[in-house]
């Protein structure tokens, strides 16, 4: 058996979580293999609407295993606030959501680093969302962090002696304007809260399952252009999001990688600061913002929005050796009149087609512009019905990508997603 990874190919919010939901039916176990709580998977169905922060997207369905990988870090509070939401809305995680011994704690001090380190910034921001996702994986990075195994043995010297630490590390950054007793006292409930689930070595864990002939989703979080490598670095998040990131993020070997499922929108979006070659200043992007809801599920920030970026994704398709696309929130685009593709970059007065080292100054795109499908697509059930226009445009994407697009979303229920057959 192999696993099989679904990530996203662009700068996150591509829709993971509701096709991870779409397709755990397929699977015995989802994992969640790096990031935070500063990752919002949205689900909706049944006429309800979730949001997963650190909580695999399989969770709600039936008697799958969840995993949290050791590649995740995790905040105990943020973690049982979410497990408590789903709970009281008819979920029961207990027995079913496993957690990796090896995955590192995000303190109350790590969120107080986060602030310092970007207000010590000034105007070279990156745009964290304040989670202490950052400092924690430096800590993790330097053999200073805190492990959920920690939580098990003579745990509140090993937090006391962190905590000074980081303490420490703010006055030197003149930031001492805090007051975390009551963060940390819920911090703390968390802490016993999840030693009621399982705590596992999750590397040992997920290749048993393979070996017991159980079939594996590793769910990734953000996107692959902020990959911490082979991002648009500086300005990305602290973890490998590519699809190497499940194997060091559960502890598998390379060999066991089966299908890899990259998640694209029919557009673009990016949140925070950084280059976004795409992005659309005028009324198309506010109304691209408007009609796909485009705020952070777990911020509730603006999302920046833009055309498709094909010389992005040709990159992130091959870094990732994608075998098959995603394509999210084509109904977004069902009124504009033409819809455009980035398919080239003016860079320094040379026109490329691969993305350059660095992209935060002197990129201009080049569009290739075509017929809008006009036509509501939300109430489409099958890919007979798509308008020529809309065919036309998938088919476009393919012969660039050189990757077929196998699922296509046409609204956010689970319900509007269709498979395609003439793949």
């Amino acid at each position: 058996m192999k696993v099989d990874v679904l990530l996203g190919l662009q700068w996150g919010d591509e829709g993971k979580g509701k096709v991870v939901d779409v397709l755990t039916p397929r699977y015995d176990v989802v994992a969640r293999f790096q990031g935070g709580p500063n990752a919002g998977h949205t689900l909706e169905f049944e006429g309800n609407k979730y949001v997963l922060r650190s909580i695999p997207s399989g969770i709600f369905q039936g008697d799958k295993v969840n995993i949290i990988g050791n590649g995740v870090v995790l905040a105990p509070d943020l973690f049982m606030d979410e497990a408590r939401e789903l709970e009281k809305s008819g979920h029961n995680l207990h027995g079913r959501l496993h957690i990796s011994k090896k995955a590192h704690l995000i303190m109350p001090t790590h969120r107080l680093l986060d602030a310092a380190y970007e207000a010590a910034k000034g105007k070279n921001k990156v745009g964290t969302t304040g989670k202490g996702i950052g400092p924690t994986y430096t800590d993790k990075v330097s053999r200073n962090g805190l492990r959920v195994g920690d939580i098990l043995d003579d745990f509140e010297t090993k937090y006391a002696a962190h905590k000074a630490r980081h303490e420490q590390m703010l006055r030197a950054l003149n930031y001492t304007h805090y007051d975390i007793t009551e963060v940390e006292r819920h911090w703390m409930e968390g802490v016993e809260y999840m030693k009621q689930f399982e705590l596992v070595d999750s590397e040992h864990e997920v290749n048993r399952l393979l070996k017991e002939g159980k079939s594996i989703l590793c769910e990734g979080a953000q996107g692959t252009m902020l990959d911490v490598d082979f991002g648009s670095y500086p300005f990305v998040t602290s973890s490998n999001t590519i699809c190497a990131g499940a194997c060091t993020g559960l502890g598998l070997g390379p060999n066991k990688i089966g299908e890899v499922y990259g998640i694209i929108k029919a557009y673009c979006t990016r949140v925070g600061a950084g280059p976004f070659p795409t992005e659309l200043f005028d009324e198309t992007g506010a109304l691209i913002r408007q009609i796909g809801h485009e705020y952070g599920a777990v911020t509730g920030r603006e999302r920046r929005c833009g055309w498709i970026d094909l010389v992005a994704l040709k990159y992130a398709i091959m870094v990732n050796g994608v075998t098959k696309l995603i394509m999210m929130k084509s109904d977004v685009l069902d009124t504009f009149d033409t819809v455009k593709a980035c398919v080239a970059y003016k860079h320094n007065g040379e026109q490329i087609d691969y993305f350059p080292y660095d992209i935060n100054e002197g990129i201009e795109p080049v569009y290739v512009e075509m017929q809008g499908w006009k036509q509501d697509l939300t109430t489409i059930t099958s890919e007979s019905e798509f308008p020529q226009a809309f065919k036309d445009y998938i088919a476009f994407l393919e012969r660039e990508l050189e990757t077929p697009i196998a699922i296509v979303s046409v609204g956010p229920d689970r319900e509007q997603t269709i498979e395609r057959t003439t793949i």
